[in-house]
């Protein structure tokens, strides 16, 4: 099983719609049996809470369910149980980078934003997905088309990932 994590501050809007729409993206992919998604804030600030409302709303529009979530935090034991641990702003990468245990951990720490090939190039600094829970509905839309735009940058990478971990088959 090939696990990701998607992480923001609170584990409210981005990093729950994040995964979510990961989670859709490789079912759609015949990959559900072979890659799970799941999501964490940072901070405990919103630990139990459910998805924001217009996170929620976005996600419904889409035909996606997000009723069961609940807020939590990252747990450090991730580092070494997640194949691809997925940063949703600046902030966020540099606090899980510089608490990785090891180089090895630190190299599973990504930015989202890394796999939208139009933002191919573009310095780590400035593939940040700002917070949209201080804005309106625009922000939020604003915030699933910048996730959108990875997702399939995503899938790509973990079908990658998963074809070199998989041995050739014998004749």
């Amino acid at each position: 099983m090939y696990r990701i994590v998607t992480v923001c501050t609170g584990n409210i809007c981005r990093s729950p719609m994040a995964e979510i729409m990961l989670n859709r993206a490789f079912e759609e992919a015949g990959l559900a049996d072979d890659v799970l998604v799941d999501s964490a804030g940072t901070t405990g600030w919103e630990a139990g809470n459910p998805i924001d409302e217009r996170a929620a709303a976005k996600l419904t529009e889409l035909g996606l369910v997000s009723d069961t979530h609940r807020a939590r935090k990252f747990d450090p034991e991730w580092y070494s149980e997640r194949n691809l641990i997925l940063a949703l702003d600046v902030d966020h990468y540099e606090d899980l980078r510089l608490e990785a245990p090891d180089a090895e951990s630190r190299s599973r720490v990504r930015m989202l934003r890394e796999f939208d090939p139009a933002a191919a190039g573009t310095p780590v600094s400035e593939l940040g997905i700002y917070d949209p829970w201080y804005g309106d509905q625009a922000d939020f839309e604003a915030t699933w088309r910048m996730v959108n735009d990875a997702v399939p940058g995503i899938v790509q990478y973990v079908l990658e990932e998963l074809a070199r971990a998989t041995p050739p088959a014998e004749c």
